[in-house]
């Protein structure tokens, strides 16, 4: 019997392919340290090497109000800053719709694949008028991308970890390095030399936790990691 074809992942954040590899299964994974251009150029390479579809796997930020932390955005497409729109394997995203119901709270929605990191309320919130999209994150587009340029199927699954009316410090990005992986003690050292700033990161840091949960509870889906027949 024939292997089934491999599925290729790009996420942000190590902890983001750790949620994929903890259940034993072994997709292609490339971590982009929430690069775009190198989410961009990882998908190419995992295309390159064999991927027979491609996903955005990973947490976001929140644009449209009314979604929790925790709550999954299933994309039926992904929008870029530049205007392009990219739409989700319809038959693979149905599948994963199906699995996931009942399971955990899920959003069929749009994401906003940005270049740059959408950190305010406010810039949350003109983002959300201006594209409707569910939320937003950095890989997304990119990955779609790739996949349009291999004409391959495309997934974009990403958990709201801070929510519309979550702002983040712009320092808040010295706590990851070029590999995807956290640097707490850089995040330490930045919110003691702004200590009224911690309450907020207590809070966010809540809400990332629901969102890792409900990463981990998709990861063990799996339609997620297989192609429609």
């Amino acid at each position: 019997m024939s292997a089934s074809p491999q599925v290729g992942v790009v996420t942000g954040l190590a902890a983001e392919a750790e949620r994929l590899t903890k259940t034993g299964r072994a997709p292609l994974i490339f971590v982009s340290g929430s690069d775009p251009g190198r989410a961009f150029e990882g998908a190419r390479r995992l295309a390159a090497n064999g991927a027979a579809g491609l996903v955005s796997f990973g947490i976001a930020g929140g644009l449209d109000p009314k979604l929790a932390a925790g709550t999954v955005v299933l994309a039926r497409a992904v929008i870029s800053d530049d205007g392009t729109t990219y739409a989700a394997d319809r038959d693979w995203r149905l599948r994963v719709l199906a699995e996931l119901a009942g399971r955990i709270e899920v959003e069929a929605g749009v994401i906003a694949g940005w270049n740059r990191a959408v950190l305010s309320a406010g810039d949350k919130r003109k983002l959300f008028e201006a594209t409707g999209a569910s939320a937003v994150d950095m890989e997304s587009h990119a990955v779609a991308a790739a996949a349009r340029e291999f004409s391959l199927p495309f997934l974009a699954l990403r958990a709201v970890s801070d929510p519309a009316a979550r702002s983040l410090p712009p320092w808040i990005l010295a706590g990851l390095d070029g590999s995807g992986r956290a640097r707490p003690l850089a995040v330490f050292a930045k919110a003691l030399m702004r200590p009224w700033e911690i309450p907020g990161l207590l809070g966010l840091g809540e809400e990332t936790w629901a969102a890792f949960e409900s990463l981990s509870r998709v990861a063990e889906i799996g339609a997620l990691l297989t192609l429609p027949a």
